[in-house]
Formats: structure tokens, sequence, C-alpha cells
């Protein structure tokens, strides 16, 4: 890919595609290179919004991602991309301008899952909490000082949300229609714990609930949620933390396989289209893409991380500048911070059938705990004691017999518990 006549676009001003942008320039490419982005902002960090910026630590115009490679691009940004013609090789963008392209990296990532109803989610008050500018404006909200705070979805977003406002001392509600906090994820035992935790906090808890509708003041402004059980709970401020929605919408037409859950991809990361068959000039990388993964077969999988994004990213860079890399194969970490409390994470809890603590008590709140699938581990999950996840991430890699062997002075026997996830929500979600 050394023709300087070849034209690359990335499609996303995100962290996947800026990595991926420098990937391609590391790996020498030195072609005409354009980056489009939906949002006026360069590429930014997501993770500071939803805790050092609503707590005013960290200014939301300061999260802006470091170049760690001279791009020499063509920045195109607050235009999103609207249509892609792989016959001509096309991307038409909102402004009605189009690029070629000879090779294409999506990395569109996703947006907040917005609430149900279109009218209830224009009052004055109510947030969804993804972007850079959402993320201001609730901060606004939130350093107003309102009586209280509302969040429907106890997933991550809406426990770091409920922890921030903890620590801003406002009043808050946390709703969650599962059994616990993070039980999709941790399942009922561990997200019970999380729910102990915020509960400490000083925050109300609502499990088992499930919002019908927000209700203003007549003026626009949210006053209230009424539940599906007839009960109320007043707020002024309204966090909806329900997921996200992968940004796949623009690619309509484009004959390539997708949904609102990603774009389909191949083992080395170049998209496929609806028969399956993968187009060598669009690779994905990010929130948006969704592939399979030698750990966990049978299935794509798409992945929020930050280090994801990262890795992968630079992998569909490299890609496309013709070094065909290996499968991406490197295993998910997450971490997520919530009212002083570190969750860090490797591989995926998902079809887990048995977990055990491995390390630590639940009494004194610090612990791993590591699940299995089958007999063989596939995930860790580490409460304040990170030290102790890389050897489990060697395991899961590996795919070592579950439960693991003992080792060190405090571990084992184990007992294995069923992870008690609960049953799939419904699709709204809401």
């Amino acid at each position: 890919m050394s023709d300087a006549e070849t034209r690359v676009v990335v499609v996303g001003a995100s962290l996947a595609g800026l990595r991926g942008a420098e990937a391609l320039r590391e790996a020498g490419f030195a072609g005409p290179l354009t980056i489009v982005g939906a949002e006026p902002h360069r590429p930014y960090d997501r993770p500071p919004l939803s805790k050092a910026v609503l707590t005013g630590e960290v200014a939301a115009d300061a999260t802006t991602l470091p170049n760690l490679v001279a791009l020499e691009a063509d920045w195109r940004l607050g235009t999103p991309a609207t249509h892609l013609d792989r016959t001509r090789r096309l991307l038409t963008l909102a402004s009605g301008e189009t690029l070629p392209y000879d090779r294409l990296l999506i990395a569109t990532g996703a947006s907040a899952r917005p609430w149900r109803d279109s009218a209830q989610a224009a009052f004055r008050g109510v947030h969804t909490l993804r972007g850079r500018d959402e993320a201001e404006a609730l901060r606004r909200d939130l350093a107003a000082g309102p009586g209280h705070v509302l969040i429907i979805g106890g997933g991550f977003i809406g426990c770091e949300v409920a922890a921030a406002c903890r620590t801003l001392g406002l009043p808050v509600t946390l709703a969650e229609t599962g059994p616990t906090l993070l039980a999709r994820v941790l399942g009922r035992h561990l997200g019970a714990v999380v729910g102990a935790l915020h509960e400490r906090l000083g925050t109300t808890l609502r499990s088992g609930v499930k919002v019908e509708a927000l209700e203003d003041d007549g003026t626009g402004r949210v006053v209230r949620a009424r539940l599906e059980d007839g009960s109320v709970i007043a707020a002024d401020v309204v966090v909806v933390a329900l997921g996200a929605v992968r940004n796949t919408a623009w690619l309509e037409g484009s004959g390539l396989a997708f949904d609102a859950g990603g774009i389909d991809c191949d083992a080395q990361g170049y998209v496929l289209d609806a028969a399956d068959a993968p187009d060598t000039r669009i690779a994905a990388a990010g929130d948006v893409a969704r592939f399979p993964h030698p750990l966990y077969p049978g299935r794509r999988i798409a992945l929020e991380h930050w280090g994801h994004a990262v890795a992968q990213g630079r992998h569909a860079g490299r890609l496309l500048a013709g070094l065909a890399p290996e499968p991406y194969r490197d295993v998910p970490a997450f971490w997520s911070s919530q009212g002083g409390i570190t969750l860090k994470s490797v591989g995926l809890t998902e079809g887990a059938d048995g977990f055990c603590i491995a390390r630590g008590s639940l009494k004194e709140g610090r612990f791993l705990a590591v699940y299995g699938r089958e007999g063989r581990c596939i995930a860790a999950v580490a409460f304040d004691c990170a030290r102790w996840l890389p050897a489990y991430a060697d395991l899961i890699a590996e795919g070592a017999p579950f439960p693991p062997e003992p080792t060190g002075v405090d571990a084992g026997p184990f007992t294995v518990l069923p992870p008690d996830f609960p049953e799939p929500a419904r699709k709204d979600r809401s």
C-alpha cells in the first residue's frame, strides 16, 4: 500500500479510528488519509465522562486524546457519514459531499440507547451519556444542585454516574429492572456485592422495577418518573442508562452484514457482505465491530472496552496497510471505578455456568472471582485487587481448566457456585 495515490478514509473520529489511522502511518502508508467524524470534536477519551467530568475534576474539553503519530490527515468533523456505495467506492457525508476511497476503516462506535418515548426524552433534565457534549450537559445540571437524581439502568454507566452524584452530595435513586446491579454481567451474587457498595455510598436502590413513563411539570421540565407498579419517584434530573446502540444505520443499502448490534467481520477484521464474504477493502474496529473470537466460539462478539478499541484499531490499521497480521485474538479487558472501588475484568462472563472466589474474601471487599464454562476458565473479575488479575488473564487465554488450581497462601479449596444470571431482558430494555 505504498502507492501515494491510494486513498484511505476512516469513518469515525473515535479512539479506535485514531489508533487505526496511526497504525496505518506507522506501517508506512504515505497516501491521502481522511478522517470523518459525526461530532465536531477531535477524538477524545470516554472513561472520564461518567466519572471525573461529572464531578468537575476534569473539564469535558480536556479529554482530547493525544496523537501518538503525525497523521497529516484531512479531518472532516461534525458531518457524519450517511451512505456507502461499495461499487463506486464512494462515501457520502451529511453535508452532501462524497469522498472516494480505496481502503476504508469503519470505527463509528455506538450511541446511548435513548428513552423509548421521544417526547419524554426531550424533557429538560433528561439525559443520556455517551459523548462529550452529553457529559457536559449533565455536568451542568448536576452542578446546579438538583433536588433528586434518578438513574434508569444499573449497568456500568448507571453505577458510575450514581457514584459521581454521591461524590457531589446529591440524593440519587438507581432503578434497575434486574434483581441486582450489574446482574447481567456479574450474576446475582456479585451484583449484590456492587449493590451493597452503592447503598453504603448513600444511593437508594430500586431493583426489580421498571420505569413506565417520565412526567413533566407542564412546562417541559421533568419532575417525576412513574413506575409500572404505580409508584412514583420525584426527580428533576433523570439519566437514562440503558446501554448502547451501534452506529450502523448509515450502512443501509451498502450490502454489508449489519444490524443495531454491530457490523459483522471475519477473523482478520474485514467486514462481511450479506453473502458472508469479506470485503478486503474495508475493515472495522472498536464498539461497532462484531467479530469471532477463538476463546468464545460459535458466535460473534462486539465489545465496548477502551483497551479493545486501541488494540483492534491498531490491528485494523495494519490490516489495511497490507501487513496481514494474525487474526485478532486479544483477551477482552475492562475496568470501572465506583465510589473509590475499582472493578477490573478480563474475558467475558456471558454463558458462564459457574464461578468461584479464587483470591481474597467477600467479607473484606477485596477479592477475585473466576468464571468458568464447560470446564474451562472464561473470565475473571477483580474487586480492588488488580495485582492478581494478570495471572488469571493468562489462564483464560490458555483455556485452562475450571475451577483453577489453587495457588498462593490464601487460595483454595474453591467452592463453585452458579453465577445466577437473570433471564435476558426484553429488547427495549426500558
